[in-house]
Formats: structure tokens, sequence, C-alpha cells
């Protein structure tokens, strides 16, 4: 049995941020995964909005400066438009910042962590590798691994996405509410510049976003009811276009296809209890959030700062598997967690309620925001530093 002070299961944006972060620590970790990341051809479809508290965390950990300036694309103004007349926008110049954050791809940024990671000295990677049982000891939790591997550790980390294995393995409970939705995925050309703007459209088909990525490009995230979701994957290239600028306002003149758009369900996930002895969990492991608000990635970045800074924090005498020592963690995380559940739920049953009186009143509202710099400032000033 190979002995660990920490075990994180899953090598993806968060679990990878999170051995990362503790590469300057005494603790022995194992990190595992069973499918290395790879950068794709042309541009990755699953694209992130990092935001300037979290490029902040990539910095500290050493990763954010080796990413490629050229694949990247900060946000200097939003719109956001409602179902009406309603509009609220926000500009990196009238809050006082250089940026609103960032638009990074997905596996630009796996990729690097991934190299950092093969490159650290407290840290023992197991790819391919995927776990076979789960036990938890009282001084220890002990992983099997499927090729017969055996490791143990005073503390496991599931960070295996939302279908986590450690999380059901481990008995933990997710509540779970299907939006009979799916988020389609697409990156585009454009006939005009967006001059990194991010758009958002609230529609009554869903909520289309337009993510601007390095020169005349956007990615698209469209939330939409499954059906039509469907229907537009089977549309061909230059229909798919048509629609996603038609329903964009054609803010951008002509759309060209980048690459084939896919579609994936949506849901809320509540996971109640992301600890018990011995075990913690992060990222999409520990919360699922509509992806309106662009901040799924976000929190798990968050997550893995935020268990990072406590294991850092211990002596050589502390048992970090130890409930109450992960219950910090836990309540550390609960408040925002759950604000940004139920902000971006709240949205879009707002914006899905086909009530007449009140779309008005909702569109009304985007207005009077739009109109007083305080809410604005205080709106974008938590994005820019909580999430």
């Amino acid at each position: 049995m190979q002995q660990f002070d920490l075990i994180i299961v899953g090598g993806g944006l968060a679990g990878a941020s999170l051995a990362l972060a503790l590469r300057d620590t005494r603790l022995r970790i194992a990190l595992v995964e069973n499918i290395p990341p790879h950068l794709p051809d042309g541009w990755d479809s699953r694209i992130y909005a990092i935001s300037p508290a979290n490029a902040s965390f990539l910095e500290s950990i050493g990763a954010w400066r080796h990413l490629d300036a050229s694949r990247m694309a900060p946000i200097r103004a939003m719109q956001i438009h409602g179902d009406g007349s309603g509009r609220l926008d926000f500009s990196a110049f009238e809050t006082g910042v250089s940026e609103l954050g960032w638009i990074l791809e997905s596996s630009q940024m796996a990729c690097e962590f991934w190299e950092s990671a093969k490159r650290q000295g407290n840290l023992t990677l197991f790819c391919p590798a995927r776990p076979d049982g789960l036990e938890f000891r009282q001084d220890a939790a002990v992983l099997r691994l499927s090729d017969g591997t055996t490791l143990s550790a005073r503390l496991l980390v599931g960070a295996d996405g939302r279908d986590s294995w450690v999380r059901r393995t481990a008995g933990l409970a997710e509540v779970n509410t299907p939006y009979g939705e799916k988020g389609l995925v697409a990156n585009f050309a454009t006939e005009k510049p967006h001059n990194n703007t991010a758009f958002q459209w609230f529609r009554n088909d869903g909520v289309l976003a337009y993510l601007p990525l390095p020169g005349n490009r956007i990615s698209i995230v469209w939330s939409t009811p499954d059906e039509h979701a469907d229907e537009l994957c089977l549309l061909p290239s230059e229909l798919l276009c048509e629609r996603v600028a038609e329903a964009g306002s054609r803010a951008l003149g002509k759309l060209e296809l980048l690459t084939a758009p896919a579609a994936f369900p949506l849901r809320l996930m509540r996971v109640p209890q992301t600890v018990a002895p011995r075990l913690a969990l992060v990222g999409d492991a520990a919360h699922g959030i509509h992806p309106l608000s662009g901040h799924g990635i976000n929190l798990g970045f968050q997550d893995a700062m935020t268990l990072a800074g406590q294991l850092t924090a211990t002596q050589p005498w502390h048992d970090i598997g130890q409930e109450r020592f992960l219950q910090r963690y836990q309540r550390a995380r609960r408040e925002e967690t759950v604000l940004m559940q139920t902000t971006t739920d709240s949205l879009r049953r707002l914006f899905k309620e086909s009530s007449p009186g009140l779309r008005p009143l909702r569109n009304l509202g985007l207005d009077l925001a739009n109109g007083l710099p305080l809410i604005k400032n205080a709106l974008v000033r938590y994005a820019l530093g909580a999430l």
C-alpha cells in the first residue's frame, strides 16, 4: 500500500489546481486521473469565463503566466438584454478595472495544469488510473485502483465531476433538479468586431450568451429546452449560423461556424454535505449551477483555493482528515455556493415565467438597475472579487 497525506481523485481543473496550490507544502499528494487532457485541433468549444479573483488564484499557483495569451480574450464590457426592451450594461472602464474577466479554453488551462503537475516534486500522478474501491478507516481513506494498486491517505478529495464516483461511493447525497434544458456550445467567426464585449440575451427559448474570443471570434452558450437544443445541433452549418445570428439580434453581423455544435443536459445540483470524515468534495462534485452566470468553474477554483489555504496552514501534527477540520472548509464555501445557485436559478425562473404582467416588470428592473451606478458597481464588484 502506497502512503500519502492527500489523495485527489480527478485531474480536471478543480482537482489539478488544488494539487498545484499545495506545491510548496510538506504534503505528499497523489493525483488520480483516467484520461490526461489534450489540445483539440482548432478552437475548443468548452470555454470558461474566469473572474479576476480566480485569475489571481491561477497566478498564485504559477499557471496564469504560462497560458497562451493569444488564446485568451479579456472582457471589457457586458451587455445583458431582457426579453423586451430592458438592458443592463457593465464597463470595465466605468468600474475602474482593466478587465471584467477573461475568456479561456478549458483545454488550454487543463494542459498547462497537467504539465505543471508532472514537474511537481511532492505530487505523484496515477494516470491512466480508474478508482475501483474506497474504504474509510478511522485514521485513513484507502483507495483501490482498477489495476490493483492501493493508496492510503489521511484525506481524500473528490474532484471527479458532477457524476462523481467518489461522492456516490461515499454515500454523500445530492439533490438534483433537472431543468429540461441543454447548454448548446459552439464557436463562430464574426463579421463585425466584438470589441471584447460579452453579450447575453434572455429569450423566450432560453438564455443565449456570446463570449469574446481573440480576433473576430466568439463562443456561444445557448441554454434552451432539450428539443430546441437537439434541433439546433442537427441544422446544417449555414442555417445554424443564421439562427444564432438572428437570436443575437445580429449584433456581430454574419456568423461562420468554427466548431461543430454540442449540447449537454443542465441541472441544478445541491450537495447538502460536501465533507465527511477523511473526505472533501470540490468543483462540480460539490455543486452544480446553471451556466447563465458563467461562474461554474469560478466556484470550483474558489473551492480549491479555500481548501488549499486551510491545508497549507496546518502543522505536521494536525490530522487533516478529521471532520471537525473539514467542516471549516464546508462552512467557508457554503454561503457563496448557495448564493450563486439561488441567484442563477431565480434569474432563470424569473425570465422563464410567461405571465404577461411579469415581462414588463422584469425588463423595467434591468433598466432601473442600469440607471443606478451604485447598484451596478455593487453587482460587478461582487463578481470581480468574490467569484
